[in-house]
């Protein structure tokens, strides 16, 4: 059995690992919360440089609708195994997954609804 902040740091290795597998590039600094029963992931500085670009396209907007639609079906698409890495981080299924990222600041958030709260020891002090 895991402490929270084990289940924490499982989360954001195995988050670390999807944007390196799947977007072409690790974040700057990641965070995982879990409360109750829920994961929060803030993940910051993901956006390439030509993402960035896209955003200062000609037509206002355009580029960050057409990049935002992008990556929300490619985290869909790719479902099944972020469901699959926070039930080996969790001890638990995920029952729901939300997401949206900033093209402003290049932050992306995650929310992990669990099938339950999951099951943790307590952490020793020292």
């Amino acid at each position: 059995m895991k402490t929270q902040g084990e289940i924490e740091a499982a989360v954001s290795v195995g988050m670390s690992d999807f944007m390196l597998s799947f977007i072409g590039r690790g974040p700057k600094s990641i965070h995982a919360h879990l409360v109750t029963d829920m994961v929060l992931v803030r993940v910051e500085g993901v956006l390439t440089v030509a993402e960035q670009r896209l955003f200062e396209t000609v037509v206002p907007g355009k580029g960050r609708e057409l990049f935002k639609g992008l990556r929300s079906h490619l985290v869909e698409s790719c479902r099944e195994m972020l469901d699959q890495m926070i039930q080996a981080s969790c001890g638990c299924p995920c029952i729901s997954m939300h997401h949206d990222i900033s093209t402003t600041t290049g932050e992306e958030v995650f929310v992990f609804r669990l099938a339950k709260v999951p099951e943790m020891r307590l952490k020793k002090h020292s």
